[in-house]
């Protein structure tokens, strides 16, 4: 691996390594829980940009970094473009039916709440 590349890798949790209160906090966030409720709904990696959020780039990029550091998601470069992708196989793994509850419960206050 040249430098100029691992220079570009991102650190990420182990498996062994993400706490539940950590994934929790990630997801108390209005933002990111809307960021990994669209990872989850497109079941891809999806760039950084094909996120529309009403924040800032850089309160958008301190959303991701949360939700990487917490071990929810798992960001890659592909060429210069951040992807972004859900680690289902984990958090499923460690905390079996959180992440499904967590996105039920959060498309029902949505309808509930007449949100998109």
């Amino acid at each position: 691996m040249t430098t100029a590349r691992a220079s570009r890798a991102l650190p990420h949790p182990a498996r062994d390594e993400i706490r539940l209160e950590g994934v929790l906090h990630a997801l108390s966030d209005p933002m990111r829980l809307r960021i990994v409720r669209e990872l989850a709904a497109d079941d891809d990696e999806l760039s950084c940009s094909q996120f529309v959020l009403p924040v800032t780039k850089s309160t958008t990029t301190h959303h991701f970094r949360v939700l990487r550091e917490s071990g929810v998601i798992r960001q890659i470069y592909r060429g210069t473009a951040k992807m972004n992708g859900l680690r289902r196989d984990d958090l499923d793994a460690l905390f079996p039916g959180l992440l499904d509850a967590l996105l039920g419960a959060a498309a029902r206050q949505s309808a509930r709440l007449g949100e998109g």
